[in-house]
């Protein structure tokens, strides 16, 4: 999914004013992209002159670490309230389960779409 990169966006509004579903607003003179109506077609990628729409994939790295740093601070969240170092562990596992269901879930959706794309 497209995101705006609001350190090269120069607010020209180029992307906003070519997006075919008008997502694509100006807030403060920097682009916001409204990904509840956002299509994924890619348009603003190609308009945009600074390379300020950028793909999620560069952001692997920190939604990694996001996922890692909510884990701790739920698995320390569980030793507070449920009095039992023991929590942490039991969290961990279940934030472990939760993950792989999210990954499952994204296999069987590219398995569905190389179905479609071989059609």
């Amino acid at each position: 999914m497209p995101w705006i990169n609001e350190d090269l966006c120069v607010g020209c509004g180029v992307c906003a004013d070519d997006c075919p579903v008008s997502t694509i607003s100006m807030v403060d003179e920097k682009a916001r992209i409204s990904m509840d109506g956002c299509i994924h077609c890619g348009i603003c990628h190609g308009v945009c002159s600074q390379e300020a729409v950028r793909h999620d994939s560069e952001r692997i790295p920190e939604l990694v670490e996001a996922n890692v740093e909510e884990t701790k601070r739920f698995m320390q969240s569980c030793a507070d309230y449920l009095g039992d170092a023991k929590e942490k562990d039991k969290c961990l596992q279940r934030m472990k389960k939760y993950f792989m269901k999210e990954k499952i879930i994204a296999e069987k959706t590219l398995e569905k779409l190389e179905k479609i794309q071989s059609m």
